[in-house]
Protein backbone atom coordinates (compact mmCIF):
# COMPACT_ATOMS: atom_id res chain seq x y z
CA UNK A 1 0.00 0.00 0.00
CA UNK A 2 1.12 3.33 -0.94
CA UNK A 3 2.17 5.26 2.42
CA UNK A 4 0.39 8.74 1.38
CA UNK A 5 -2.20 7.54 -1.31
CA UNK A 6 -3.20 4.11 0.01
CA UNK A 7 -3.38 2.54 -3.21
CA UNK A 8 -2.50 -0.95 -3.75
CA UNK A 9 0.77 -1.31 -5.74
CA UNK A 10 1.77 -4.80 -6.74
CA UNK A 11 5.14 -6.21 -8.83
CA UNK A 12 4.86 -9.13 -10.66
CA UNK A 13 7.22 -11.62 -11.91
CA UNK A 14 6.83 -12.73 -15.07
CA UNK A 15 8.83 -15.09 -17.31
CA UNK A 16 11.65 -14.10 -19.45
CA UNK A 17 10.90 -10.47 -19.37
CA UNK A 18 8.31 -8.11 -18.40
CA UNK A 19 8.44 -7.89 -15.12
CA UNK A 20 5.93 -5.29 -13.93
CA UNK A 21 5.05 -2.54 -11.37
CA UNK A 22 1.44 -2.12 -11.48
CA UNK A 23 -1.25 0.34 -9.46
CA UNK A 24 -4.20 -1.42 -8.64
CA UNK A 25 -7.63 -0.21 -9.44
CA UNK A 26 -10.74 -1.80 -9.29
CA UNK A 27 -11.95 -2.65 -13.08
CA UNK A 28 -8.52 -2.24 -14.35
CA UNK A 29 -7.72 -4.89 -17.16
CA UNK A 30 -3.78 -5.13 -16.81
CA UNK A 31 -3.58 -7.30 -19.93
CA UNK A 32 -2.22 -10.51 -19.45
CA UNK A 33 -1.30 -12.08 -21.39
CA UNK A 34 -3.13 -10.36 -24.33
CA UNK A 35 -0.20 -7.96 -23.68
CA UNK A 36 3.13 -8.01 -22.04
CA UNK A 37 6.90 -7.63 -22.72
CA UNK A 38 7.85 -10.67 -21.76
CA UNK A 39 8.27 -14.09 -23.65
CA UNK A 40 7.81 -17.69 -22.51
CA UNK A 41 10.69 -19.49 -20.90
CA UNK A 42 11.09 -21.54 -23.98
CA UNK A 43 12.06 -18.48 -25.74
CA UNK A 44 8.48 -18.53 -27.94
CA UNK A 45 6.28 -15.40 -27.88
CA UNK A 46 3.56 -15.04 -25.62
CA UNK A 47 2.21 -12.33 -28.22
CA UNK A 48 3.07 -9.47 -30.55
CA UNK A 49 1.34 -6.37 -28.82
CA UNK A 50 2.57 -4.44 -26.05
CA UNK A 51 -0.65 -2.46 -25.33
CA UNK A 52 -3.47 -2.13 -26.54
CA UNK A 53 -7.00 0.21 -25.97
CA UNK A 54 -8.70 -0.43 -22.30
CA UNK A 55 -5.68 -2.47 -21.03
CA UNK A 56 -3.10 -0.46 -18.55
CA UNK A 57 0.42 -0.14 -19.00
CA UNK A 58 2.86 -0.86 -15.82
CA UNK A 59 4.16 1.37 -13.87
CA UNK A 60 7.40 0.34 -14.58
CA UNK A 61 8.94 -2.95 -17.11
CA UNK A 62 12.21 -5.21 -16.40
CA UNK A 63 13.60 -7.07 -19.38
CA UNK A 64 15.04 -8.54 -19.03
CA UNK A 65 13.31 -9.45 -15.65
CA UNK A 66 15.64 -8.76 -12.97
CA UNK A 67 12.76 -12.24 -10.66
CA UNK A 68 11.18 -9.39 -8.00
CA UNK A 69 10.65 -10.62 -4.68
CA UNK A 70 9.07 -8.02 -1.73
CA UNK A 71 8.64 -4.52 -2.54
CA UNK A 72 8.22 -1.55 -0.34
CA UNK A 73 8.22 1.88 0.10
CA UNK A 74 10.02 4.21 1.74
CA UNK A 75 8.38 6.72 4.22
CA UNK A 76 10.60 6.20 6.96
CA UNK A 77 13.04 9.90 7.89
CA UNK A 78 15.82 7.55 8.50
CA UNK A 79 16.33 7.53 5.13
CA UNK A 80 15.64 10.30 3.92
CA UNK A 81 17.05 10.57 0.61
CA UNK A 82 14.69 7.12 -0.31
CA UNK A 83 11.39 8.90 1.15
CA UNK A 84 8.87 7.76 -1.82
CA UNK A 85 10.95 5.39 -3.51
CA UNK A 86 10.72 1.80 -3.89
CA UNK A 87 12.92 -1.37 -2.91
CA UNK A 88 12.60 -4.35 -5.06
CA UNK A 89 14.51 -7.33 -4.61
CA UNK A 90 16.18 -8.91 -7.69
CA UNK A 91 15.85 -12.67 -7.15
CA UNK A 92 17.82 -13.62 -10.27
CA UNK A 93 20.76 -10.88 -10.52
CA UNK A 94 20.71 -11.13 -6.85
CA UNK A 95 20.68 -7.38 -5.53
CA UNK A 96 18.67 -4.54 -4.24
CA UNK A 97 17.43 -2.11 -6.52
CA UNK A 98 15.87 1.12 -5.51
CA UNK A 99 13.86 2.37 -7.93
CA UNK A 100 13.51 6.45 -8.25
CA UNK A 101 10.21 7.56 -8.08
CA UNK A 102 8.26 10.59 -8.32
CA UNK A 103 4.86 10.68 -7.92
CA UNK A 104 4.06 7.27 -10.37
CA UNK A 105 6.92 8.15 -12.48
CA UNK A 106 10.07 6.08 -12.09
CA UNK A 107 13.03 9.00 -13.10
CA UNK A 108 16.15 6.35 -11.79
CA UNK A 109 17.31 2.57 -10.68
CA UNK A 110 20.26 1.90 -8.57
CA UNK A 111 21.63 -1.61 -7.06
CA UNK A 112 22.04 -1.60 -3.61
CA UNK A 113 23.31 -4.91 -1.72
CA UNK A 114 24.50 -6.24 -4.98
CA UNK A 115 25.78 -9.75 -5.69
CA UNK A 116 24.86 -10.71 -2.07
CA UNK A 117 22.66 -13.49 -2.58
CA UNK A 118 18.69 -13.54 -3.88
CA UNK A 119 16.80 -11.36 -1.99
CA UNK A 120 13.53 -12.95 -0.80
CA UNK A 121 11.53 -10.22 1.36
CA UNK A 122 12.10 -6.20 2.15
CA UNK A 123 9.90 -4.39 4.87
CA UNK A 124 10.38 -1.22 6.16
CA UNK A 125 8.91 -2.08 10.06
CA UNK A 126 7.69 0.17 12.41
CA UNK A 127 10.98 0.85 14.15
CA UNK A 128 11.71 3.21 10.82
CA UNK A 129 14.30 0.50 9.60
CA UNK A 130 14.82 -1.59 6.81
CA UNK A 131 15.12 -5.17 6.58
CA UNK A 132 16.08 -7.46 4.01
CA UNK A 133 15.72 -11.48 3.70
CA UNK A 134 18.56 -13.13 2.08
CA UNK A 135 18.05 -16.28 0.79
CA UNK A 136 20.44 -18.79 2.70
CA UNK A 137 22.04 -15.94 5.04
CA UNK A 138 19.54 -14.20 6.90
CA UNK A 139 17.62 -11.13 7.53
CA UNK A 140 19.75 -7.94 7.96
CA UNK A 141 19.19 -4.51 8.90
CA UNK A 142 19.96 -1.49 5.94
CA UNK A 143 21.96 1.14 7.98
CA UNK A 144 21.27 4.40 7.40
CA UNK A 145 23.78 6.39 4.97
CA UNK A 146 26.13 3.26 4.71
Amino acid sequence: MHPETGKLWEHEHGPRGGDEINVIEKGKNYGWPVITYGINYSGTKITDETSRPGMEQPIYQWTPSIAPSGMTFVSSKKYPDWKGDLLVGSLAFQYLELVEMDKNKVVGRQRLLDGEGRLRSVKQSPDGFIYVGIEGKGVFRLEPGK
